[in-house]
């Protein structure tokens, strides 16, 4: 079996079937994102793998810079609901954390997942990456690591636009780089 449909078995074995392969080398890593974050996100500063629990924006880009293959995971959905939205999105990323994991032991040791939503593993975050009760699986979205998903995803043809109604069909996003 090749490299690149053992991965995809494996993302596949999980129920993941949405995704494309990218150069790391084209995802778009901006400053304008942190900003982002800081000056308009809930979860800044309240949930471990959320900025300022994160790398610098530099240091993304470095991060980035060692990878040669990565995979992009698309989700649809539309949840009006906000706890079955959290709900959802918990299971997806428990799901994301085994892809991660069955790669790592498949040989992949550079294998690292970015969820597609906040962590949000446990019912409470303590806010500090180093009092994390779930520091294994705790993982990052891209957008904490500064990624500009927006432009990145539409150049692979993806769709997404701001939302600005909840009964709007969410188009979400997970990263797995791996090598």
């Amino acid at each position: 079996m090749t490299r690149i449909k053992r991965l995809e078995t494996i993302a596949r074995h999980h129920g993941f079937t949405d995704f494309k392969w990218i150069d790391p080398k084209a995802i778009i890593v901006s400053q304008w994102v942190r900003m982002k974050c800081e000056y308009g996100c809930p979860n800044y500063g309240r949930i471990a793998s959320c900025p300022p629990n994160t790398p610098t924006v530099e240091e993304c880009r470095r991060f980035f810079a060692e990878y040669h293959t990565g995979m992009v995971f698309h989700f649809q959905q539309v949840i009006k609901d906000t706890r079955k939205r959290r709900a959802w999105s918990t299971k997806v990323n428990v799901g994301l954390s085994k892809v991660e994991r069955d790669l790592f032991l498949a040989g992949y040791p550079k294998a690292f997942m970015f969820f597609q939503g906040a962590c949000r593993l446990c019912a409470e975050c303590v806010a500090a990456r180093a009092e994390c009760k779930k520091p294994e699986l705790s993982r990052p979205t891209p957008e904490a690591m500064a990624v500009d998903v927006f432009a990145t995803v539409r150049q692979l043809g993806y769709p997404i636009e701001v939302l600005t109604d909840r009964s709007d069909q969410m188009n979400r996003y997970a990263f797995l780089m791996v090598e």
